[in-house]
């Protein structure tokens, strides 16, 4: 099949390689060409615009840092609908809102095309081995054509529902996430300010009440000092007020979520946002005088 993919950062370079792996026809573009050489030396082809990809491509997926980057890439000037196909479909694996995606799909509706948001979850070990999950909101006999294609970037393929019912499931996820990120680096120092090791802490909470798939990531992240993005604290903030605005759409408080972006924005004000998201908890460590290191 032919497959573009734009947008080879941290997570869509893994995931447009593992495109290719299978031994599909891949396009691939990126505003930085640099991220492409790899790609390209295993035989993928570059295209110098969205639009330039989309006429080569009979399946379209994006991986882009946000919503004004997915619109402009699809709906701007030599973006993907100026060279879409009639009858294509696009997925947007990026994390967006819904009114962007719904935006692009109702412009796209008139050639024909499907659009799908279809944000993945993961980060960077989950790209790089194709276990991401996939949320998918969008027509569903078009998204079945597809799922064995997503099924190369995550083994965890959900169909949500409607186009933006996907954004809205990871926009509720990584507020969760976020939100666990600011709790538990609080709860674990009062455990190390106490006297306990941050292992002991970690063992005992983990296969208690406490645990959680985000706890089961500090030994590697935060307990060892590693803040390499896996998933970077700047993009961990701009979901947080993509859920928050969602949220204030829909009439629905946010009084803990307000609390943990403020958090967010502490963290970025501290010139972490290149960081990993564990980064948040540096805040905690030097409120309390304490680290929480192995």
């Amino acid at each position: 099949m032919k497959i573009g993919f734009i947008g080879l950062g941290l997570m869509g370079q893994w995931m447009a390689r593992n495109i290719l792996a299978s031994g599909h026809e891949l396009t691939i573009n990126d505003i930085n060409q640099n991220t492409a050489k790899e790609l390209i030396s295993m035989g993928a082809e570059w295209a110098d615009t969205p639009s330039e990809l989309a006429a080569k491509s009979t399946l379209i997926f994006t991986s882009l840092p946000n919503p004004e980057i997915v619109t402009e890439v699809a709906l701007g000037k030599n973006g993907i609908l100026t060279g879409i196909k009639h009858g294509s479909s696009y997925f947007d694996l990026s994390t967006t809102d819904p009114d962007t995606i719904k935006e692009i799909s109702h412009k796209a509706s008139e050639k024909n095309v499907f659009v799908f948001d279809a944000p993945v979850s993961g980060g960077t070990i989950g790209a790089k081995e194709g276990t991401l999950c996939i949320m998918v909101g969008g027509d569903e006999q078009e998204y079945t054509k597809y799922k064995n294609i997503l099924e190369l970037m995550g083994n965890q393929t959900v169909y949500c529902g409607t186009v933006g019912s996907g954004a809205i499931c990871k926009l509720v996820n990584n507020l969760i996430a976020m939100t666990l990120k600011v709790v538990l680096s609080e709860a674990l120092s009062i455990g190390v300010k106490g006297g306990v090791p941050i292992m002991k802490l970690y063992e005992t909470t983990s296969m208690s009440t406490g645990d959680t798939h985000i706890l089961r990531t500090f030994p590697k992240g935060l307990f060892s000092g590693n803040f390499n993005p896996g998933f970077k604290l700047s993009l961990g903030a701009k979901d947080l007020g993509l859920a928050i605005n969602l949220a204030d759409s829909l009439g629905v408080p946010t009084k803990i979520a307000d609390i943990v972006q403020e958090k967010f924005s502490e963290a970025m004000e501290k010139g972490w946002k290149d960081e990993s998201t564990h980064s948040v908890a540096k805040l905690q460590e030097e409120l309390s005088g304490i680290l929480l290191r192995k």
